[in-house]
């Protein structure tokens, strides 16, 4: 029997590999001879360069890099040698969990940093990056990651702008003569999981620069700021960006990336599956598990155990979901690939000792899931 064990991150817990780690324990418990295949997996934001370093082989490179206030931070990039491949996490660089709640300013904030990485990784030789935008606390539009990497923005004058979005409102030209030429020969692939625009009630600035510290008239004033700029990108370069699929993602940061970097955004776990090769791990599987912290409705809208989930039914395959907390709307999707889902939660216990407890809960739910499919495929009972 070949198991395919791909599960995300219990965020706050446990990474992708600690997850496979006790999920493949508790196969084992049943029976060692069951052959377990572990691929971490991940949807693009934080814990991305961890899962696909684990899963692929590579390794960590660390490196300084501006956080999105510019001041100097120890950040950090994964890197697949034999693929000659980066893999990149923005929350590494930009990310929201690198401020405090009173930081938070999506006017001020800057991609300079993200820039940074894909900088050093070029500088590295790369020729492939793979860039999880999940977890900004950025909204200008991938401006910053442009100044990093060479560009200048300039107001009416001729003269340069600052860092952050509030800046965008000034831009009349950008000056690409600088952009590192090393990007013409690097081919970026982004994850990008949504679909919004860039620019009005459902663009980056209303529905995500809220959560980044926005209030609706400082939204009012980011998305401003964002048109003109994509008004500029599209001037300058004859792409349009404004209207593109996803340009809302991450705070604009595709159009920069689409325009200028010549990237491709396609959905994150299309893209992960790609890279750690689930895809030809699952032809010759038998059954599959996966799971994350929660799964509830949320869920079905592209999460990381939907992906993986989806996957496997290209093969038909048998897909068991483990979960620290089983949420509302998660009794529909039964329908979306997955075949049954089961809490870890043995007992009502405290948020503080489930998560203090989640290795032993997963291992121990795991063996039992095991021994219950052993019984219905009619094998020796143990």
């Amino acid at each position: 029997m070949r198991v395919v064990v791909a599960p995300d991150k219990f965020k706050g817990s446990l990474s992708a590999s600690e997850v496979a780690n006790c999920i493949e324990k508790g196969i084992q418990r049943v029976d060692a001879s069951i052959e377990v295949v572990k691929i971490p997996m991940a949807d693009g934001g934080e814990g991305t360069v961890q899962a696909i370093v684990d899963s692929c082989s590579g390794r960590i490179v660390k490196v300084k890099v501006k956080d999105p206030l510019m001041r100097e931070i120890d950040s950090f990039y994964g890197l697949l040698e034999e693929a000659n491949t980066a893999v990149i996490e923005m929350a590494a660089a930009s990310g929201l969990m690198l401020l405090s709640h009173d930081e938070r300013n999506p006017l001020k904030t800057t991609t300079y940093g993200l820039g940074e990485l894909i900088k050093h990784a070029l500088e590295a030789g790369c020729k492939n990056i793979f860039l999880g935008i999940g977890g900004s606390a950025t909204n200008d539009g991938g401006a910053g990651m442009l100044q990093a990497l060479g560009a200048r923005l300039l107001d009416a004058d001729g003269k340069e702008i600052g860092y952050g979005a509030e800046g965008l409102i000034r831009v009349k030209d950008i000056d690409i003569s600088g952009l590192d030429q090393k990007i013409s020969e690097c081919r970026i692939l982004v994850a990008c999981d949504v679909d919004n625009p860039l620019c009005g009630p459902n663009g980056a600035s209303f529905v995500y620069g809220i959560q980044k510290g926005a209030d609706l008239e400082t939204a009012g004033k980011l998305d401003a700021c964002l048109l003109n700029f994509g008004n500029v990108i599209e001037r300058k370069t004859g792409i349009q960006v404004i209207r593109m699929s996803g340009a809302g993602a991450a705070g604009g940061v595709g159009i920069s990336l689409k325009a200028f970097m010549g990237a491709e955004l396609n959905k994150g776990i299309e893209l992960i599956a790609e890279i750690t090769k689930l895809y030809e791990q699952l032809k010759e599987a038998d059954l599959v598990f996966t799971g994350e912290g929660k799964i509830d409705s949320q869920t079905a809208f592209g999460k990381t155990p939907l992906g993986v989930a989806q996957a496997a039914k290209k093969f038909n395959l048998p897909v068991i979901a483990l979960t620290g907390a089983l949420g509302e709307g998660s009794e529909s999707l039964g329908d979306k690939g997955f075949d049954a889902i089961f809490s870890i939660m043995n007992k009502p216990m405290a948020l503080e000792q489930a998560m203090r407890d989640t290795k032993e809960l997963l291992v121990d739910t795991t063996e039992q899931v095991m021994r219950a499919i052993k019984i219905g495929l009619g094998m020796k009972k143990v």
